[in-house]
């Protein structure tokens, strides 16, 4: 598929409909991936575009791909973005970094995907990670380390923001019409593990970490949203130099109404003809009314006089 079907299918899965560009061949793959009933829609998306030198995945890694729809893109020389009516649509960024965590984070982090966190008594964040990778190993990260901290830092924005788009949908959906919702971000988080490590070592189980934490975050999200939200991951392996984001989203506003305002200003003699042209107009409507005001009264005065006669 091509960027541009991935947007056009996301916008549909919003409730919109695609652009109008969209060739048949296009459409016809949109029908391979979607729903066919187009009044069935989830009107919310999770689209997440994960950047990086990615590794090969294990099967048992990518168990939460297993129902999914996989599809390789092509990426064509112009970037591709999803038109979205602005009004309608809230966007929830998953991309807000975390400035400050603690230890605690940290352990209550590691205590939600089922792994552990032991603190170091004598500095804050130099304690060491153990967590449960899909494949039964184990990840072990010792926070002292630039290269996992910065991975963990991603890890834990994530997870923070996450959190924070649950929150909001629970606010949008109070109103009496809600918005589509879009969570939408970007992880680059494997970047450091694959420069400090190389892409074979604990870059690849810090992918099996990632996907591990995202079929549990999804698992949240579809919890909140009763089933009704789509997500949509990209595995980006293009350089950072070459694509910033793959999808790019542009929200569109509706054109306001405006009073017509005359782009001349009248001279005098303008103004002039415009009131005898308004005078003439009142006087001739005048003479009609009273004319016909005469000819209704004339009528009625004979019968009268008919029936004096008779």
């Amino acid at each position: 598929m091509s960027l541009r079907e991935v947007g056009a299918a996301v916008s549909v899965l919003l409730g919109f409909a695609p652009s109008d560009a969209l060739s048949a061949a296009s459409s016809s793959k949109l029908n391979e991936v979607l729903m066919p009933n187009p009044f069935n829609r989830p009107r919310a998306v999770f689209m997440l575009e994960v950047t990086g030198e990615i590794p090969f995945v294990a099967e048992q890694a990518n168990a939460m791909f297993n129902g999914a729809f996989k599809t390789k893109i092509v990426l064509g020389s112009d970037k591709a973005g999803i038109q979205l009516p602005g009004e309608e649509v809230s966007v929830i960024s998953l991309d807000e970094e975390l400035a400050d965590f603690t230890d605690k984070e940290i352990s209550d982090f590691a205590s939600w995907l089922g792994g552990s966190y032991v603190v170091d008594p004598l500095e804050a964040l130099n304690g060491e990670l153990a967590l449960p990778l899909a494949s039964g190993a184990t990840m072990s990260l010792h926070m002292s380390k630039k290269a996992n901290r910065e991975f963990i830092a991603s890890l834990l924005a994530l997870f923070h923001n996450s959190r924070r788009a649950v929150e909001m949908h629970e606010d949008l959906s109070q109103s009496t019409q809600p918005p589509a919702e879009l969570v939408k971000g970007c992880f680059d988080g494997l970047k450091a593990l694959g420069e400090q490590y190389g892409p074979e070592c604990a870059a690849q189980k810090g992918l099996e970490l990632l996907l591990v934490t995202l079929s549990k975050m999804f698992d949240s999200l579809q919890a909140a949203y009763k089933g009704q939200i789509a997500g949509v991951i990209f595995l980006n392996t293009s350089p950072a130099s070459e694509s910033e984001t793959m999808l790019n989203v542009i929200l569109s506003s509706r054109p306001s109404a405006r009073w017509l305002e005359e782009t001349k200003t009248p001279s005098i003699g303008t103004i002039i003809e415009v009131a005898l042209v308004r005078m003439t107009l009142a006087w001739i409507t005048g003479i009609v009314l009273i004319i016909a005001t005469l000819l209704g009264v004339r009528p009625h005065n004979k019968n009268l006089l008919h029936c004096k006669c008779s």
